[in-house]
């Protein structure tokens, strides 16, 4: 008995409701945007059971310690980059083009759903750099310039391998979200500023002129961009004058954010048509209903969530745990600022879907995946930094 209360105790309760804020708050989302008419199927059904899946991956999650996944980080990566190989290589029967214009090559079809590697493979290669980074500092003691350039070496070819093959899908938005996890990573590496600056100076300029050379000069890079990629930036800079076409989503979004006003029109009380309202514009969805006073509670929700994280990354003793969440902090950050920031014109539209309150199962999981390892660093890291030796 006193033993089944210690392990209660480590428990994680606080991240366990803030995960059940997630859940309500995206089935009462879902349950409103599903009665558009194109929405045949229902939807809050299988967001319930998608939760239901990721609770258990959660529960198995905590079975593993993080030593555990320290161990087996280069054969999740190895797994990972193993369906996303099979992915490309794999007949359009078992893996087709969806996506309209587009046509991306991103899921496997299988009798009970289809499913997304790129999804778990996120969390995947946030195992392996905290591995590798933690690796690197055992062997080099003493650091250099030289080691550092050597780590951000390594680092950059873990990362580049499956991020080819996610682009060749393509999928340009899980490949941003690829990069937002190594950034993130690699400003807790311990590779001097003096490498860190001039590299990220070196891609910011880089991205300033591509989008500039894109706007003033497009046909330098009509070889090599589809004009599906440059209507999503043409219509996020004038979102009017593309309205038929690409713009439509925004400006749609754009007006039933407006609409909700303070406190919005209330529980399925939308009026503004949009499309994919229950995946990608969730955010739209619960703004138009719920307000300013709803689309507020979002954004705490996920400020509660991180704010958490960091501080179990200050308690943790181990760096292999610092880092893990480091990755898990900048992978969901960066999917709440791009959703949110493409339902607000903030940043182009990029099809991210918003963390734990979108329609999805894949997305679902992989971020219980995600979560359920955070689980795991604050069970056992209680059990050994602050539980008595008898335990």
């Amino acid at each position: 008995m006193v033993n089944e209360k210690k392990r209660a105790d480590r428990f994680d309760w606080t991240l366990a409701f803030i995960l059940f804020l997630f859940f309500i708050t995206s089935i009462v989302g879902i349950s409103s945007a599903q009665t558009d008419a194109q929405y045949p199927g229902n939807y809050l059904f299988m967001q319930a059971a998608y939760y239901v899946i990721g609770a258990i991956i959660i529960a198995c999650a905590i079975i593993f310690d993080p030593d555990q996944y320290k161990k087996l980080a280069w054969y999740l990566y190895g797994f990972g980059l193993f369906m996303l190989i099979g992915l490309h290589f794999a007949p359009e029967s078992i893996a087709p083009r969806k996506g309209g214009e587009i046509g991306a090559k991103s899921w496997f079809q299988t009798p009970f759903g289809n499913i997304q590697p790129s999804e778990f493979m996120k969390t995947f290669l946030i195992i392996a750099l905290a591995r590798l980074i933690v690796d690197h500092h055992e062997k080099y003691i003493r650091k250099s310039i030289k080691t550092d350039f050597f780590l951000l070496a390594k680092i950059g070819i873990t990362v580049i391998v499956p991020m080819f093959f996610i682009l060749k899908q393509p999928d340009l938005g899980t490949g941003l979200v690829f990069i937002a996890i190594t950034i993130g990573i690699i400003l807790l590496s311990g590779i001097s500023w003096k490498i860190i600056v001039p590299t990220f100076t070196v891609g910011a300029v880089a991205g300033t002129i591509i989008i500039i050379i894109m706007l003033y000069y497009p046909d330098l890079l009509r070889e090599h961009l589809s004009g599906y990629q440059f209507g999503r930036i043409y219509s996020w800079l004038d979102p009017y004058s593309y309205s038929s076409n690409e713009g439509h989503h925004l400006i749609s979004a754009l007006q039933a954010i407006g609409s909700g006003e303070i406190f919005g029109k209330g529980y399925f009380g939308k009026e503004v048509y949009v499309a994919e309202r229950h995946t990608d514009f969730i955010f739209s969805a619960i703004a138009e209903e719920w307000g300013f006073i709803g689309a507020s509670f979002v954004i705490s929700l996920y400020f509660l969530l991180i704010y958490h994280m960091i501080k179990l990354s200050f308690a943790t003793n181990s760096p292999f745990n610092a880092y893990v969440i480091a990755g898990v902090i900048s992978m969901i950050t960066f999917h709440v600022f791009e959703n949110i920031g493409m339902n607000l014109q903030l940043v182009p539209i990029t099809g991210i879907p918003l963390p734990f309150l979108s329609y999805g199962g894949s997305s679902l999981m992989g971020n219980m995946l995600a979560i359920g390892i955070i689980f795991s660093i604050k069970f056992y890291h209680k059990k050994y930094m602050f539980s008595s030796d008898d335990e």
